[in-house]
């Protein structure tokens, strides 16, 4: 765009329902080039978040090509033709800034935190590296051993073991069932090549958003967006990902893992979930979450840690992603209780198909979430990186939404949404015990 006007007024949504009416507090600046700018100035801090979010997470990987998006993390900050290798953390740490990095399935993001005088300074570095790296082969070779001992260590996490071979149950051929991280098989198949035809075919304009947040004004961001975004990589196009298959609905599978060093029991039950399209639906398994094993009050926590004292913990966890989600039970627990541990959490979880639950049970729950949900937006740096994940699943004023659905839930709607995704009778369970 060539100018602002009319950018501050119309930020509101009516996505998802339209239960959702308040005015968004950033600006959403689309650029002539693709490139979309999120900002919002917060004037009480004198410091600058910015968060740049790809669509070049895993589930863009060609088949092959599995951690790619993973590994092109690391090499990013591997420099450029200008930027040599440690140089750009040299050059944020020295004033006191702060950088890291992230890939997961829909996406990977790089952000740094610095003070509000420094932006101008710090921002050229960011840009020259994600808009041209250059993924030198001697350093893709020595980072390639880092990056297969990172895989190797999460081997010895049962946690990840757990998580992992769920989600291979659950979603099938479906991306989100492989690992982000790759296997060291593939990786050491992969070529630096291979690699800049990844980042020159995703590193694109269209493909990403600038979130910026605190002490800086929108005038002075698109200026330094507009000098330092500006010449991207030429496009090229590597092999494509295929087509998506969908997550297989599977009827009851149920596995056990024996894992050496394992000192306790793990129980996990994952259900399938909706999309980031139906956030309505995905606020409402949250509502469920909470009521069934999130703090000492839910069902699942009282009944099975505090009175049988069958778990040592019970914990869910729901989190939305762009295809569909996983709702999970995790127990802590002596192998010994597994069978009867399951049993009773089939057996509460289809009940929440037939009987509401009580008024006390979710106006605790919409507290909690509600709660959590403001304590998550209280420093730029949660803002940026709130605002970045909603625009990458799909628009960065649906994240506001989340409170009014949650809040919007009676009990009696939940019970077709319980009965919809939460069948006992579709669900994966595993295992894991000592070997």
């Amino acid at each position: 765009m060539s100018s602002v006007p009319d950018l501050f007024a119309s930020n509101t949504s009516d996505s998802n329902s339209g239960k959702h009416c308040s005015p968004f507090p950033a600006n959403v600046i689309p650029l002539d080039n693709g490139l979309t700018v999120i900002h919002q100035e917060i004037t009480a801090t004198p410091v600058v978040v910015v968060d740049v979010w790809i669509k070049a997470g895993a589930r863009y990987e060609p088949n092959g090509w599995t951690g790619m998006a993973h590994f092109l993390e690391h090499m990013v900050f591997k420099g450029t033709e200008q930027i040599l290798p440690g140089m750009f953390d040299a050059a944020i740490e020295s004033r006191g800034g702060l950088t890291n990095a992230a890939t997961s399935h829909d996406y990977a993001h790089f952000y740094m935190t610095v003070a509000t005088a420094d932006l101008a300074d710090a921002l050229p570095y960011l840009a020259e590296l994600l808009l041209h790296a250059a993924i030198p082969a001697d350093e893709f070779v020595r980072e390639r051993h880092v990056v297969i001992e990172e895989i190797h260590q999460s081997w010895d996490d049962p946690d990840w073991i757990g998580f992992q071979t769920l989600s291979e149950m659950i979603y099938g051929d479906h991306p989100y069932g492989r690992s982000v991280l790759g296997s060291p098989e593939i990786l050491q198949e992969r070529s630096p090549e291979e690699m800049r035809q990844f980042h020159r075919t995703y590193y694109q304009p269209d493909n990403m958003q600038v979130v910026i947040t605190g002490g800086v004004s929108l005038e002075r961001v698109l200026e330094l967006i507009q000098a330092t975004f500006r010449t991207f990589a030429q496009r090229e196009s590597c092999p494509s990902a295929g087509l998506l298959s969908p997550p297989r609905l599977m009827t009851n599978p149920s596995h056990t893992l024996s894992l050496p060093r394992l000192e306790h029991g793990r129980l996990l039950m994952a259900w399938l979930g909706p999309g980031i399209d139906n956030l309505e639906a995905a606020c409402g398994l949250d509502v469920l979450a909470t009521v069934l094993a999130e703090g000492r009050m839910s069902r699942l926590v009282r009944e099975l840690r505090e009175d049988r004292q069958w778990v040592d913990d019970i914990a869910s966890s729901f989190s939305v992603q762009q295809d569909c989600s996983l709702f999970v039970l995790s127990a802590w627990l002596a192998p010994h209780h597994i069978k009867e541990v399951k049993q009773v959490i089939c057996d509460r979880i289809a009940s929440l198909a037939t009987i509401p639950i009580s008024t006390q049970e979710l106006e605790r729950a919409q507290r909690v979430l509600c709660n959590d949900y403001a304590f998550s937006m209280e420093t730029p740096g949660q803002l940026a990186g709130l605002y970045g994940y909603y625009g990458t699943l799909a628009a960065p004023e649906l994240s506001l939404a989340y409170p009014d659905y949650v809040r919007a839930y009676t009990a009696e709607q939940l019970l077709p949404l319980a009965k919809q995704y939460l069948s006992p009778h579709h669900c994966g369970t595993l295992a894991l015990t000592p070997a």
